[in-house]
């Protein structure tokens, strides 16, 4: 029996032993195989090939192990994947090999909107090139400045014209053509992707994707640029519409090789103020300080008062698969981004091409001027609250998606990687923010306006009126409910109350606005700069996914705005309140599309 014990002791140190030599085995074969299995359709079998190459000795030693402590040993108890080629662990990314048609959808009249194909596929399916990931730039060579738009020097426009003309030049199959260029928005913002491991579609809008994602495709397309012109100090530059001097559409704009014919003409001229907020509704008699003054205060709402929390600014935690989509908007992406691009895009066109519309918006060279300023912003957030990381979830830093570079190779390039722009080899310039100083204040004397409100309505709008389910509320007029506060004071100072409208549905994926008010007697006469003003919501014609393979997912899912409304409290006095009303306003005769499941408030800590 003694002689036994032994035999199984020095057996299992043997196994141990043969288990460790064949992982380190695995390990280097892993390791010199890295490099050439890039060729390979999708390199994500083997972005982490040392922790997957680890996974199944282990494993089977682990059963071993095991068995021998249930006096079970049997040798065929090696674990074997459903999916070999599947990683263990599967982060949100594009499948390269299922690029389809995908329709954009948008009408001029709201009432009788249109559906059209879009299809932005390039000439050869990416999945067949070559995969490298992304490598930082050489951290010894000076940082470029991407300086402000209106501002630049003749010798600037001189140099980024010959790049961009160069650019234009190129046939279309070349990855830094400027048309493929274009197309890499329409095919990440129309739903032409399938993610990857799953026929769920892909979008990179309305959630946590938002900033890193344009962040990477504007950074791309300046190296090309540069690379162009054989100038590696170039870089691109922001339109600073949120301080009054940027207002303007930059200069250079008006002339070639940066004209698009397809901008609007009422709104791209000079000297027109830019409106952040636009309502598709033009106020011909609004002052240009007027307009700079109402800009200021919606963009210290967007910025400040409206995004204390993560959640709020970034938008929704979307994951892989249909369990994990969500659609909610942060600040910034809702507004100015949504509403410039439908201010600057050309009202004529059924579609509000170029700008006006997801698929299109790329192909006017202002957009990256537009999104250099949402990044930099991105970055003046994080210095507002002291760089604390915004996001540490390993499914949002190791997301990655795919881009071509300066050398037209397809480079795959995680969120991780983008977090830190002088890592990137850029930076802003140093500008004032004059929106910090723009805080609004309420159109009247609170006390009276709640008295007002109570009176009005003489208590007839319970709090049940704010659940609109199961059938919803349109919002083919104005609507306002009393909603209840779930408690009178917040647990810390930190703690954010956030008013929720959820279950919005957009009906046919059109264009659609509404504001949203908190004890506003009057909406028709205020706007952000008033303290009652809580957010906006603003939805693009983006895309939805045709159907042409079997099994393919399509996702249609009610989003959710949600409006950081403490600071509006404490200034509306009504921190000490039962409850509150909330007004929703309908703009640009879009509400006939769009219902409402209910409005109701919750925390976020």
């Amino acid at each position: 029996m003694e002689a036994k014990r032994w035999f199984h002791a020095l057996l299992f140190i043997f196994i141990i032993m043969v288990g460790l030599f064949a992982n380190l085995v695995i390990i280097k074969i892993s390791n010199v195989q890295h490099s050439h299995m890039r060729k390979q359709n999708d390199m994500n079998i083997v972005q982490n090939n040392q922790q997957v190459s680890i996974s199944t000795p282990f494993l089977w030693l682990k059963n071993i192990v095991s068995s021998f402590a249930s006096g079970d040993w049997q040798w065929d108890k090696v674990p074997v994947s459903k999916h070999p080629d599947k990683p263990h662990r599967v982060v949100f990314s594009p499948n390269l090999s299922s690029c389809h048609n995908s329709t954009n959808i948008w009408d001029f009249d709201p009432i009788h909107p249109v559906a059209f194909p879009v299809y932005c596929c390039p000439p050869k399916s990416e999945s067949n090139e070559p995969v490298i990931d992304f490598e930082f730039p050489d951290l010894s060579a000076p940082l470029r400045v991407r300086k402000r738009a209106h501002l630049p020097d003749r010798d600037y426009i001189a140099k980024y014209a010959r790049a961009l003309s160069i650019m234009k030049s190129l046939p279309y199959d070349d990855p830094r053509s400027f048309g493929r260029q274009a197309d890499i928005h329409c095919l990440y913002c129309t739903g032409a992707y399938n993610q990857k491991y799953t026929n769920e579609g892909l979008s990179i809008h309305r959630s946590w994707f938002f900033f890193p994602w344009h962040r990477m495709m504007i950074y791309f397309h300046e190296r090309i640029l540069a690379s162009l012109i054989d100038d590696d100090t170039f870089s691109l530059s922001f339109w600073n519409w949120d301080a009054p001097e940027g207002m303007l559409t930059p200069e250079m704009y008006f002339e070639e090789p940066f004209i698009d014919i397809e901008r609007s003409d009422n709104h791209v001229r000079r000297p027109k103020v830019a409106d952040i907020n636009y309502n598709y509704v033009d106020d011909f008699n609004l002052k240009p300080d007027e307009q700079i003054s109402k800009n200021l205060a919606f963009m210290y709402h967007q910025m400040v008062s409206g995004a204390k929390k993560v959640e709020l600014f970034m938008g929704c935690t979307y994951k892989r698969g249909t369990t994990g989509f969500c659609n909610g908007p942060g600040t910034i992406e809702v507004a100015p981004h949504n509403a410039l691009h439908g201010w600057v895009g050309k009202d004529s066109n059924p579609y509000l091409e170029n700008m006006g519309s997801f698929h299109s918006a790329a192909r006017d060279p202002i957009f990256y001027a537009h999104h250099s300023n949402i990044d930099r912003l991105w970055g003046v957030w994080k210095e507002l609250r002291n760089n604390v990381p915004e996001i540490i979830d390993p499914d949002w830093l190791d997301s990655y998606f795919y881009f071509h570079n300066e050398k037209s190779q397809l480079v795959r390039i995680k969120i991780r990687d983008v977090l830190n722009t002088t890592k990137l080899g850029y930076e802003y310039e140093q500008i004032d923010n004059p929106w910090l100083n723009a805080r609004p204040k309420p159109s009247m004397d609170p006390a009276i306006a709640r008295h007002a409100l109570n009176t009005r309505h003489n208590g007839y709008l319970t709090a049940q009126s704010r659940d609109f389910r199961p059938k919803g509320r349109t919002l083919d007029s104005t609507i306002t409910v009393k909603v209840h506060r779930p408690k009178r004071q917040r647990k810390t100072e930190d703690e954010e109350e956030v008013l929720v409208v959820h279950g919005i549905d957009v009906k046919e994926n059109v264009y659609v606005k509404f504001d949203v008010y908190v004890n506003a007697i009057n909406t028709s006469i205020i706007g952000p700069e008033s303290t009652e003003f809580a957010g906006t919501y603003i939805s693009l014609p983006h895309g939805r996914t045709l159907l042409l393979n079997q099994g393919d997912v399509k996702t249609k899912s009610k989003s959710t705005l949600k409006l950081g409304i403490s600071e509006l409290l404490n200034d509306l006095q009504a921190n000490e309140e039962e409850s509150i009303w909330v007004t929703l306003v309908p703009r640009g005769r879009t509400g006939v599309h769009t219902r409402v499941d209910g409005i109701q408030i919750e925390y976020i800590a």
